[in-house]
Order: structure tokens, then C-alpha cells, then sequence
């Protein structure tokens, strides 16, 4: 077992040899440093997230004053299409206005013609033209405006589109850095999760020599203690000879020296035909078989019957495996028996050895 985090240990409630559930606290690392760093992220998130809300909405009130703008540029088309037609309409009233004012001009200097008439069209005639001056004043006003145009559009618009590009830069830098914190603050949620290292699955806790006070860090080759899963396999180690005939599922018996005239029933689940000395290594050197010296055993692995399934296996327990075959089963009657004979001789025991830690 080794910590995903470093830190001082600061729980071991764990002992040697003593079984574990799945989820037991195999040893907690002090979670300080580690909350500490949640809680400034949090913080930190809340802000960008409250920045980013507020640049959202900058930015979705600069798309609103490009719509007016938009809008404001087809106005002005109007006004100028509005003001040109209203001068056309002056200017005609304006040829009539003065055709009155010579006609009561000529009837007056006859004496035929009221000067009042006269007086009236002269008035209308200034009135018209200063009409027209007013018109034309704002129709070179607003042609100004529609002239003034960057890369083909209304300088107003162009200006207001900056600003929606500017709000929306602006945005999106906000967005990549709530993005970052969300995902330095999900990691940090996980460093502090880890400060508790929990049992992957049931079974004995071997080498504990951990202890309260310990530092350890988040190394893949310090390991800080052994846990030894109650899911065991079997493997038993044959001469490749031994293995001429052996097909998948045969019957196999295992003895221990654990269980001394206890036979173990199996049967066969595969057999491993690949080891090192079968592979050459690339390299600028001469190759090297890693030939290994006779017996050059393979690997079988067993699978042990249900009625010993819960049995205790220690791990590393050695014993005698035999393999029968469905080929001369008369053999296999002689191979039981000295199965067997070899496992009882394992009650004889000459001595003792113990070893202090």
C-alpha cells in the first residue's frame, strides 16, 4: 500500500496480521494542508464565477447596443431618404412660391395686383427657402454620418462592434480561468479525499510497521505496508514433460505443508507457455537468451474446488500439486498415493524456529 498524498500520518488503526473490510482506514495522512487548499479554491472559484457573471452581462449588453446601432443605421437611411424627398417637396413649392411672388410683382406695377398678395408670396417664398436650408442642413448631416464608415460600415456600428469583441474576449478569458480553478479545485478535492487510505477489498494486513508521526509521500515505489486480498490464486510449477497431455480443466490435488494430510482439490485453469528466457531483449548488445538452468518449471494456475474455496491459503505457503490427465488414469491411482503419503510425513516436525521484530 502506498499514500497518493504526503503528509504525517497521523492515524494508524491497523494491526499486523489482523484482517480488514473493504473501506477500513488503513492510515489517515493530516488533512490540513490539504482543506486549507479546498477552502482557498472555493473561495477563489466563487470569484471568477462572480466575474464571469458579471462579463456575461457586459457582454450581453454590448450585443444589445449593436442591435441599436444596426437599427440606428437604417434610421439614418430613412431620415436621409426622408429629408431628400421633403426638399424635392420644398423645392417645387419654393418654383411656385416665386412664380406667385413675379406674377403679383406684375400686377401690382399695373396697379391691378394687391400688395398684401405680394407681400404674402415673398413671405412664403423666404419661409420655403429657409425651409429647404434646413432640410439640406440635415440631409448633409446625416449623409455625414452615413459617410463615415469603417471597412464598409457606420462608424457608429463599427465602434459598438468593438466593444461586443472586446466584452466577449474578455468573457471567454473568464471562462478558461473559472475552468481552471473548477479543475484545480476538483484535484485538490481528490488530494484530501486520499489523506485516508482505505482497504481495497477484504483481507490481512501484513507488514505494518507504520506509525503515528510517520511522513510519507506520494511515491509509487514507497510502500508504507502490505495488504494481502482473501481472493488468492494458485500456481504449481511443472516440468515442461509434466505437463504432455495436461488439458484445461483436469482434475488437479494440492497438498501444504500448512495442512499437513489434507488434500486439496482443483482443477486446472490455464497454463502459462511464455516465460523470460523465451524473449530477447533490442538492445546494441549481443543478445541474451536469459537462459535459466534445468528444470525451467511453467507456471499452472489452479482453481481451487468449492468445498475449500474459504480455506486458509497463507501466502507464499509451499506444498506438492499432481496433475492427472485423462491418459492412463491406472497411473494416476499410484500418484494419489504418494500425494498423500508426502502430506502426512508433513506432521513430523523437528524443530522450531522463531524470529523477533
Amino acid at each position: 500500500m502506498v499514500s497518493q498524498v504526503k503528509g504525517r500520518v497521523i492515524e494508524v488503526p491497523v494491526e499486523n496480521n489482523r484482517p480488514v473490510k473493504k473501506g477500513d482506514v488503513l492510515f489517515a495522512v493530516d488533512p490540513t494542508p490539504y482543506g486549507n487548499e479546498v477552502h482557498s479554491l472555493e473561495a477563489k472559484l466563487t470569484s471568477d464565477e462572480a466575474k464571469l457573471g458579471a462579463d456575461r452581462e457586459r457582454y450581453s449588453e454590448s450585443q444589445a447596443k449593436l442591435t441599436d446601432a444596426q437599427s440606428s443605421g437604417k434610421q439614418l437611411t430613412e431620415q436621409l431618404n426622408e429629408a431628400t424627398e421633403q426638399i424635392g417637396t420644398l423645392s417645387a413649392s419654393l418654383d411656385l412660391a416665386r412664380k406667385r411672388v413675379g406674377q403679383n410683382t406684375q400686377l401690382v406695377s399695373a396697379g391691378a395686383g394687391s400688395k398684401f398678395d405680394l407681400e404674402q408670396a415673398q413671405t412664403n417664398v423666404a419661409e420655403l427657402s429657409a425651409q429647404i436650408s434646413g432640410a439640406r442642413a440635415a440631409q448633409r448631416q446625416v449623409q455625414e454620418k452615413l459617410d463615415g464608415r469603417i471597412k464598409g460600415e457606420l462608424a457608429s456600428v463599427a465602434q459598438v462592434r468593438a466593444q461586443v469583441a472586446t466584452a466577449m474576449a474578455q468573457m471567454k478569458a473568464s471562462e478558461a480561468q473559472a475552468g481552471t480553478t473548477r479543475a484545480q479545485l476538483e484535484n485538490a478535492r481528490w488530494d484530501l479525499s486520499q489523506t485516508k487510505v482505505l482497504a481495497p477489498g477484504n483481507g490481512m494486513m501484513v507488514n505494518v510497521m507504520l506509525r503515528p508521526g510517520f511522513f510519507v509521500s506520494n511515491i509509487a515505489f514507497n510502500e508504507v505496508m502490505t495488504f494481502v486480498d482473501n481472493e488468492y490464486q494458485v500456481f504449481a510449477l511443472f516440468n515442461q514433460n509434466e505437463l504432455h497431455e495436461v488439458e484445461l480443466g483436469d482434475e488437479a490435488e494440492i497438498t501444504l505443508d500448512t495442512y499437513p494430510g489434507r488434500i486439496i482439490k482443483a482443477h486446472v485453469d490455464s497454463i502459462m507457455w511464455a516465460q523470460s528466457q523465451g524473449q530477447v531483449d533490442a538492445s546494441g548488445n549481443l543478445p541474451k537468451t536469459g537462459f535459466i538452468p534445468p528444470p525451467g518449471r511453467f507456471p499452472v494456475k489452479l482453481l481451487v474446488a468449492e468445498k475449500d474455496k474459504d480455506l486458509f491459503l497463507a501466502a507464499g505457503a509451499t506444498g506438492a500439486a499432481a496433475l492427472y490427465t485423462k491418459h492412463f488414469p491406472m497411473v494416476h491411482i499410484i500418484r494419489k498415493v504418494l500425494l498423500r503419503v508426502e502430506s502426512y510425513l508433513d506432521y513430523v516436525i523437528i524443530k522450531h524456529s522463531i524470529s523477533v521484530h
